[in-house]
């Protein structure tokens, strides 16, 4: 028999309401991470404008996924089952990137890699090799805190200074070599370079005899920057004016290859 207008109807509604509700859980899930991965359902009511009994049910649920955890303080964390979803989302961001990442090593001669910001650490999740033998302290998979990278400076050039000067405080300033910035004054200095110059650059500061140059990949679903690292007698002030028109336009274009794939 036909189903009835009253049945499609209510179809329709419990449809939209799933959607919704969808939307409304990783709403929260991002707003969680927003405010470093820990909050109460109070926070959370003030910040995405959803009623207590709304938030209470989808956090329920979360809970019961492993999505989220309630501490003893009940406050309500991140859960570790999103590690897994995260491992994997990195792993597949690094394979979309390669492509792009290859360009820049035929245009430029240089390595090209990919970055992204892992709570307070810089972790690289693609690297595509230049084809001149040297070996370099940047692969797949490494983390390094971001003040002494490139890639660093590019991500945290747009999180504001006090949210800066916190995380600085958090990993502390460890040299890497005798060139790395160890003060938060001069690393704020050299962020309003970044964004002055539209690129970050690392000069023998993570590692001596190798100079990176890093651009931000524009609305990436997740903040991203890509890099090309080569030693300081090939990527010069020189070079660097050539290079970095590249980088800016590759990583446009990943941007919009992201954005296309839904990623």
């Amino acid at each position: 028999m036909p189903r009835s207008s009253a049945s499609t109807t209510d179809s329709a509604k419990s449809s939209a309401g799933g959607v919704q509700s969808l939307e409304r859980a990783f709403d929260l899930l991002e707003r969680m991470a927003d405010a470093g991965g820990e909050v109460g359902l109070s926070e959370l009511s003030a910040t995405s404008g959803l009623p207590l009994p709304t938030i209470h049910r989808l956090m329920r649920t979360l809970v019961a996924c492993g999505y989220v955890r309630q501490q003893p303080n009940r406050r309500y964390a991140l859960g570790p089952r999103l590690i897994r979803l995260g491992e994997s989302a990195s792993r597949l961001l690094g394979t979309w990137a390669r492509p792009y990442l290859a360009r820049l090593v035929e245009e430029t001669g240089e390595t090209a890699n990919m970055a992204l910001l892992d709570g307070d650490e810089i972790v690289y999740v693609a690297q595509v090799p230049s084809k001149h033998s040297m070996r370099m302290f940047t692969e797949v998979g490494r983390r390094v805190l971001p003040h002494s990278t490139g890639v660093g400076k590019a991500l945290l050039a747009g999180v504001p200074d006090n949210e800066v000067r916190a995380l600085l405080t958090r990993t502390g300033m460890p040299a890497a070599t005798e060139k790395t910035i160890t003060t938060p004054d001069g690393f704020l200095a050299a962020l309003e370079d970044v964004r002055q110059l539209g690129y970050a650059v690392d000069d023998n500061e993570q590692e001596i005899g190798v100079r990176c140059l890093a651009v931000l990949v524009p609305e990436s679903p997740t903040a991203a920057a890509i890099s090309i690292s080569g030693p300081a007698g090939r990527v010069t002030e020189a070079a660097t004016e050539t290079i970095v028109p590249v980088l800016q336009q590759v990583a446009l274009e990943l941007s919009q290859a992201l954005a296309g794939s839904g990623a």
